[in-house]
């Protein structure tokens, strides 16, 4: 691979150096500011130095015969096409893409003013993404060069005003108590019975609603006792279901009811089979309300694949859980922003029905700015 350094004030010139130099199928290797020191140390010039690549080996060709008595030679259809090959390309083309991005959007972050990185770095420790940093950047820069100075209390309300632009779109809010089924998915270790109990205890307590549980959860003895204990406390049902005959007796049994809440297993979704038996159980049907709780403390990446295995769902909201164990909550915002879904409720403790909050557009922009900037 032939590879060279280019160093350029902007990395939109690097970028244009790089495609005048070796064509539009180099790739971006590495990116970086350097910063030169002229007049004995007076004056600092920022650069942007990128480290581009280009595989110098030609392509293979392929020769058309000129005589008329012999079919021409053509390469066979794998070489033509061969899917595993397009999908490769595709996802390298994707990752450049990407890798543009991102270094478009450190530039913007690196050339801030002093008075705006601390502000920034916070932004960062709550692992907001990129892409709504940058924004918030664009803003800030742009009330710092007309006004010439900005406050901490500036620098927040400048920044609630971006991510209430982008959010104010998704919903929010709790239970709609339209549906006489509220459906509650997720992965086990989320909370998501404990989350179920403070719902059906706020709908007892405060709407006065008939309740009733159905669990599918089998494979945990301690769930069902915890779910049971519950619904003692609460003077409501509970039907354990394990099989599609036993999940339409016990609709039946609880027909009279206002609500009824099903907690279903909490199991290892990365595996499909899991997500296809959840499907022959339960009818997600019109009279079902369904939420996914995702804990706050699991790795935004691992809360990715469990959303993509749910996706065919008719997830409303979601549910963040264990928002008191983390110290960065950018997670939150980042999937409801990724995936377009509201936030129906978040849980601060364990306590029932106490630490659980109804969610608000205000309530979830005052909670990222609590403590440091608050």
């Amino acid at each position: 691979m032939k590879m060279k350094k280019y160093i350029a004030p902007s990395i939109n010139e690097a970028m244009k150096q790089v495609r005048a130099d070796l064509g539009e199928e180099a790739v971006i290797i590495s990116s970086k500011v350097v910063v030169q020191k002229k007049f004995f140390g007076l004056i600092r010039k920022k650069n942007f130095e990128v480290l581009a690549g280009i595989d110098e080996m030609e392509p293979p060709k392929f020769i058309i015969p000129e005589q008329k008595n012999f079919p021409p030679i053509v390469p066979a259809k794998d070489e033509l096409h061969n899917e595993g090959n397009v999908s490769e390309l595709m996802e390298e083309i994707a990752s450049l893409k990407e890798i543009l991005h991102s270094m478009k959007q450190e530039s913007i972050q690196s050339s801030l003013p002093d008075e705006l990185k601390p502000f920034v770095d916070f932004l960062k420790r709550q692992e907001l993404n990129n892409e709504l940093i940058t924004d918030i950047c664009d803003e800030l820069f742009a009330h710092l060069k007309a006004e010439k100075e900005i406050t901490n209390q500036e620098m927040v309300q400048i920044s609630k005003n971006v991510l209430r632009k982008k959010f104010s779109i998704l919903p929010t809010g709790g239970l709609s108590y339209e549906k006489r089924y509220v459906c509650v998915l997720g992965p086990t270790g989320v909370g998501k019975t404990t989350t179920i109990a403070k719902m059906a205890a706020r709908s007892v307590l405060e709407k006065k609603k008939k309740i009733g549980f159905i669990t599918t959860d089998t494979y945990r003895i301690a769930a069902i006792e915890q779910l049971k204990t519950y619904a003692n406390l609460l003077q409501a049902p509970v039907e354990v279901v394990y099989n599609l005959n036993d999940y339409q007796t016990a609709i039946e049994k609880f027909a009279h009811l206002d609500l009824v809440f099903i907690d279903t297993a909490g199991r290892n979704y990365k595996e499909v089979k899991y997500v296809n038996d959840l499907k022959k159980l339960i009818s997600f049907d019109d009279e079902v309300e369904s939420y996914l709780v995702l804990s706050l403390t699991a790795k935004e990446r691992d809360n990715e694949t469990i959303i993509e295995q749910f996706s065919e769902f008719p997830i409303e909201k979601f549910i963040f859980t264990k928002v008191d164990e983390t110290n960065s909550i950018g997670a939150m915002y980042n999937l409801m922003f990724k995936y377009n879904k509201g936030l129906a409720y978040y849980t601060t403790g364990q306590e029932v029905p106490e630490d659980i909050e109804e969610a608000t557009l205000e309530k979830i922009l005052d909670i990222f700015f609590q403590g440091e900037f608050k």
